[in-house]
């Protein structure tokens, strides 16, 4: 593994596991830095030029104010060393349990608004039908560019205390301001969250944010019927070139030979049926077109030679 602020270890530790159990959300300031973020940095900003498409890769859309990039272990190795860095593993034992995964691993570029598109609520995942009680879940986020506007907030001590949902603004008066963690910085600040917990995205956003979410939790625990439908969980891409020198605590914690979520032969159900067929309609024509052109060109080669 690469150096990933690796000084971050046994008091950090404590103290973000400690700030966990009580608030609910730990920061990680300098947590990234170096030439290893900087090549996540440049990694990720390789995959906003476009949509994904074809034989373009790129960020997935489903929203007007984010562009969303899957499975960043894949850009760059930084990204795999973050989900397995010392600190992050100690925190996430003792708050988690041994039986923790890495479920998910992606990032978003937020766009400038003054629009509060993403609202307050806990992360719903698991199944709240028959499960009871509010199982663990840990993101640990950081940014990529510096953030000033758009930052995460949190309102500690609302983990574990509700089952996750959205909420509404006036349902948040019930709790003081000064409960609200609003957690800005340069690129490289991370942070540690329950996800049961109240949070959001801050409003406005003045300047583009990039910011990574991965996503623990154990993977056995019955999965809500929204994200098994959409495979949102489905076990983690990797890219063999970053997986060298794993140690069998890492392979476990990014989920190899575990097929608990896996579904053979999955296939999403498509979202814009009419404007995929539209779209690849004016694509074939366009393949026809260059046959057809290349050939006009070849025949038109022949001659020129024959003469």
């Amino acid at each position: 593994m690469t150096n990933v602020s690796a000084e971050l270890l046994t008091g950090d530790a404590a103290a973000a596991l400690a700030s966990l159990e009580t608030e609910g959300v730990a920061v990680l300031p300098g947590f990234l830095s170096g030439g290893a973020l900087r090549q996540m940095q440049k990694a990720f900003e390789s995959r906003l030029d476009a949509l994904r498409w074809n034989d373009v890769e790129g960020y997935e859309r489903t929203e007007r104010f984010r562009h969303m990039v899957h499975d960043v272990l894949t850009l760059e190795q930084g990204f795999v060393d973050a989900a397995l860095h010392p600190l992050v593993v100690s925190v996430l034992s003792s708050y988690l349990g041994d039986n923790f995964e890495l479920v998910e691993a992606k990032g978003w570029k937020s766009l400038p608004t003054r629009r509060m598109f993403h609202g307050w609520h806990g992360d719903a995942w698991y199944d709240q039908e028959t499960i009871r009680e509010i199982p663990r879940e840990i993101k640990l986020a950081f940014y990529l560019t510096d953030v000033k506007t758009g930052a995460f907030q949190y309102i500690r001590g609302t983990h574990r205390k509700y089952h996750p949902r959205l909420w509404k603004n006036n349902e948040l008066g019930q709790f003081p301001s000064e409960d609200v963690v609003t957690v800005a910085g340069p690129a490289g600040t991370a942070f540690l969250f329950d996800t049961s917990g109240i949070h959001g995205q801050s409003s406005p956003i003045l300047e583009p944010r990039q910011a990574i979410f991965y996503n623990y939790h154990d993977p056995s625990v019955w999965l809500q019927r929204e994200d098994v439908e959409y495979y949102r969980y489905h076990p983690l891409i990797l890219n063999a070139a970053f997986l060298g020198n794993l140690s069998p605590a890492d392979c476990r914690i990014l989920g190899f030979g575990n097929k608990t979520n896996y579904i053979p032969a999955f296939q999403r159900k498509p979202r814009h049926i009419a404007f995929q067929k539209w779209h690849n309609r004016i694509f074939s024509a366009k393949l026809v077109a260059e046959e057809a052109g290349a050939r006009v060109s070849a025949k038109l080669k022949k001659l020129a030679k024959s003469r």
